[in-house]
């Protein structure tokens, strides 16, 4: 007889998470032993994973305390029909992808209607960062949390919650060495041509703060480099409007829409201006020099800076516990500043002394994430599966 599969409802709520989603299912597939059946929310990458969505994940990824409140009928509906999904199939586990906002408001509600099914959630929410008392409240709806990064697990374990730090999924997309070479030959650019990576971001709130800026900066940049050229990765939801605003940018502009492209496009370019969040770990991966900017509304920018615990934002700059990666967030964020920054990463010799200490850093933060050991979705899925074979299966519905 065959086996019975292993039920699983993931929800994810954000680009980043639809990958990692993708890469758990496949990893839990070659060592499940039985079939996956994989539900819940999620995106295009989790759908080839074979996982069925129950609504478009898009309609999650909003940020900020201005930004999310207009939205907040829409969502409270969405996770009350996450919880009713949940209720009516009853999974083997709830995984919950970040998204720490939308995913534990299922998980709270949906652990009180039905203690018996295990909930983790991949991605520890940064309680480094902000109210770290929230580590004994997460735990009492959430069995086991998946960590990043290596300085997570005791901020949790020590408010009795369970949590396992199974590294970075970027150090498994490390491009090939000449990637960025052959990036360059095929969109015709000179090896010795200034190539710059800008990336406003993947969410509407904070490509619409970020384009003006960015884009004034790439004016006055053009001053010292006339023969500048652009790569833009962005994605659907936003390319339209970044490609109305990369008409207006300087010099000849590369965007493309294509996963598969993105990492070597990274790799070719001599440095990158981009918005700040996991796309820094992934220059990193390509030793790719950069700095991150951010802009927010006035409200949570005013809340954020009352709550933050740390003195920094950017993850490689967390790690190394040194101010490497520059970070031009909410006034700083100006063109000028922009420019001045991208001048010292882009303008002969280059890589410049300012790009090649970055260089040296982001290979020492990658190092802690796990380069060269286990892949992270592999240490994942052993977590995960360990925690079920500690666990009774529960009864479907």
């Amino acid at each position: 007889m065959a086996a019975a599969p292993l039920r699983l409802m993931l929800i994810a709520g954000e680009p980043s998470g639809d990958v990692l989603g993708a890469e758990l299912l496949q990893a839990l597939a070659q060592r499940a032993g039985r079939p996956i059946k994989a539900y819940g929310v999620g995106g295009a990458e989790m759908a080839r994973a074979g996982h069925e969505s129950l609504f478009d994940m898009a309609e999650l990824s909003v940020m900020g305390i201005a930004e999310v409140l207009p939205r907040l009928p829409v969502l409270q509906m969405r996770i009350a029909e996450c919880v009713a999904l949940a209720l009516r199939t009853r999974p083997d586990a709830l995984i919950t992808i970040d998204s720490p906002d939308f995913s534990f408001r299922v998980a709270h509600q949906l652990r009180k209607y039905a203690p018996e099914i295990p909930i983790i959630h991949y991605v520890a929410p940064q309680i480094w960062a902000w109210r770290r008392g929230r580590a004994r409240k997460i735990a009492r709806y959430v069995d086991l949390v998946l960590a990043l990064l290596p300085f997570e697990p005791p901020l949790f374990t020590g408010a009795g919650l369970a949590c396992s730090f199974v590294g970075h999924s970027v150090v498994t997309r490390v491009p090939e060495a000449d990637a960025g070479a052959a990036f360059r030959a095929r969109h015709a650019i000179p090896a010795d041509a200034p190539l710059l990576g800008v990336l406003p971001g993947s969410r509407g709130s904070e490509v619409s703060r970020l384009l003006a800026p960015f884009g004034d900066a790439l004016r006055l940049l053009s001053r010292d480099a006339p023969d500048l050229h652009l790569f833009c990765a962005t994605l659907p939801q936003v390319a339209a409007q970044v490609r109305a605003a990369a008409a207006g940018w300087p010099g000849r502009v590369i965007l493309s829409e294509d996963a598969s492209e993105k990492l070597a496009g990274f790799a070719a370019c001599d440095a990158a201006l981009a918005a700040s969040g996991t796309v820094s770990l992934e220059l990193a991966a390509c030793a790719t020099p950069h700095l991150v900017a951010y802009k927010v509304s006035p409200l949570t920018a005013m809340i954020a800076r009352r709550m933050l615990q740390i003195p920094h934002v950017n993850l490689i700059n967390l790690i190394l516990n040194e101010s490497l990666i520059p970070e031009l967030l909410q006034q700083d964020c100006t063109p000028e500043n922009l420019a001045r920054e991208l001048r010292l990463l882009m303008l002969p010799p280059r890589p410049s002394p300012a790009a090649r200490m970055q260089q040296a850093g982001m290979r020492r933060a990658l190092t802690q994430l796990g380069l060269g050991q286990t892949p992270p979705s592999a240490r994942a899925a052993k977590e995960v599966l360990a925690l079920l074979a500690r666990r009774p299966p529960t009864l479907s519905c």
